[in-house]
């Protein structure tokens, strides 16, 4: 919570910014605003006092150090109220991170000649032979927190008084590749922001101690008070998991204005400024994928489901009707909404009921979140009317391309070919990937994977920073 009053930014006790060890509060970027108003303000009293003390005086001897005074004050004043340039952030440009010979611009162009030599380099020994960052790296790392941060290039301060001012809560779901997770930490990283990080207790310990390592940096990012066992695929364990976060995000800060859910290997097309803008615009609605539910998938929730032997399995027994008055719709594990969705999702008695139903189903992340965003007294819900059916390329929540949808856009098909590879249907993306993506409105994509893809990611990462960095000459 800010230490001032917004409508009068410049008005602050300043024992409100002095912490009990006598450390200055400077998380909040809104006391970041307070301390430099409390300079200024001081800056001017001071000066207001020598002015009166030296005119009582009225010997001249003391005008050089007024002179001197009021030039070191002016210089100071300066500083503080200066809009930075983008030279005061060239050290955070991500462009030459990477010893390779990779030309993004043209990747990001669509260049075909240079998305083919991306490809050829993905089969040479040499790239196969490139070390990989272990999460023992990442624990020798964080051991010097100053140092991660500086080298690592976290942008450490709100790069625009609209981002300041609204905050993103973020649940992130993992159990593995930690390379990928601090990418995409450090890409979606905010100091106004909120980060909360679910790691799979089945996950090897140090990887565990290498998330514990890079959240120890940061005041705003952690891990979730309560850790799932077992996130078995399909089961509800991948549900409870967000809700675990949830719950953490809605009791740590009242300020967060929307949630966002993320797991490993997806991210980000858009900068933060970007998704700012566009939940500015939903005016307190959500956006999901909620549509009618297809006939061939509701055995998922009409039929009783357990975790045998680490798979989830259909046991043949039918389940009682939901307890709701509203259809079961379909829908996707990914989601962008409201503190006030996630408040009525975490206190109203229908809902509380509602997922304890669900609780036996197979996959209901891909039914829950969608059924709940058409109950009418939900906030920023949408009637059930299939007029109000939202699909995953109208949803911003995320891209994903499934193998069985891909083919010529020309001819109908809602996405080109993958340029990657496959996993479970869903494109695992390539760099050719990223010309087309980056034209669509979702905050995010999915799947990445370093070990499949690197330059993918790299060039991402250098195209959002880039656009981050020189919205600042603006």
């Amino acid at each position: 919570m800010a230490l001032f009053n917004r409508q009068d930014p410049q008005h602050v006790n300043p024992s409100d910014l002095i912490g009990d060890e006598g450390q200055l509060k400077i998380d909040d970027s809104s006391n970041i605003l307070a301390l430099k108003g409390f300079v200024s303000e001081t800056f001017q009293m001071f000066s207001e006092m020598l002015r009166r003390k030296f005119c009582h005086c009225g010997v001249l001897r003391f005008k050089p150090l007024w002179v001197f005074v009021c030039t070191v004050g002016i210089w100071c004043y300066i500083t503080i109220h200066q809009k930075p340039t983008y030279q005061d952030y060239e050290h955070l440009e991500l462009t030459g991170e990477y010893p390779n010979r990779i030309n993004c611009s043209k990747i990001l162009k669509g260049d075909t000649e240079e998305i083919q030599k991306v490809k050829l380099e993905l089969l040479t020994v040499s790239f196969r032979r490139t070390p990989k960052v272990t999460a023992n790296d990442y624990i020798n790392m964080t051991v010097d927190c100053a140092s991660f941060i500086k080298g690592r290039k976290y942008i450490m301060e709100p790069l625009s008084k609209e981002e300041a001012e609204f905050p993103i809560a973020y649940s992130i779901v993992v159990y593995h590749k930690i390379s990928m997770l601090e990418r995409l930490l450090r890409t979606i990283y905010a100091p106004q922001n909120y980060y909360c990080i679910h790691v799979d207790k089945k996950s090897p310990e140090s990887f565990l101690t290498a998330v514990k390592g890079i959240a120890s940096c940061f005041h705003n990012v952690f891990i979730a008070s309560q850790l799932e066992s077992s996130v078995v695929y399909a089961s509800w364990s991948r549900v409870q998991a967000d809700l675990n976060c949830m719950k953490d995000l809605y009791r740590r800060s009242v300020s967060w204005k929307y949630l966002i859910n993320l797991c490993g290997m997806d991210f980000p097309i858009k900068t933060n400024q970007e998704i700012v803008e566009s939940l500015k615009a939903l005016k307190g609605e959500n956006s999901l994928e909620t549509e009618k539910m297809p006939s061939n998938k509701e055995v998922r929730w009409k039929k009783h489901h357990e975790v045998v032997d680490g798979k989830l399995k259909n046991m043949g027994i039918d389940k009682q009707h939901p307890p709701l008055n509203t259809p079961i719709f379909s829908g996707s594990a990914y989601f962008v909404v409201s503190r006030r969705f996630v408040e009525y999702v975490l206190e109203n008695r229908k809902i509380l009921a509602f997922m304890e139903w669900a609780k036996d189903t197979y996959s209901p992340d891909e039914f829950l979140w969608a059924t709940i965003q058409r109950i009418p007294e939900v906030p920023g819900a949408v009637p059930a009317s299939d007029k109000y059916d939202v699909s995953d390329m109208n949803a911003i929540a995320r891209f994903v391309k499934w193998h069985y949808f891909e083919g010529d856009v020309s001819k109908g098909a809602p996405y080109p070919p993958c340029n990657g590879v496959h996993v479970r249907s869903i494109c695992v993306f390539g760099v050719g990937d990223l010309s087309w993506m980056l034209q669509k409105h979702h905050f995010f994509a999915n799947k990445f994977d370093n070990d499949i893809d690197p330059f993918a990611v790299q060039c991402l990462e250098e195209h959002l920073r880039d656009k981050m960095l020189h919205q600042r000459r603006h």
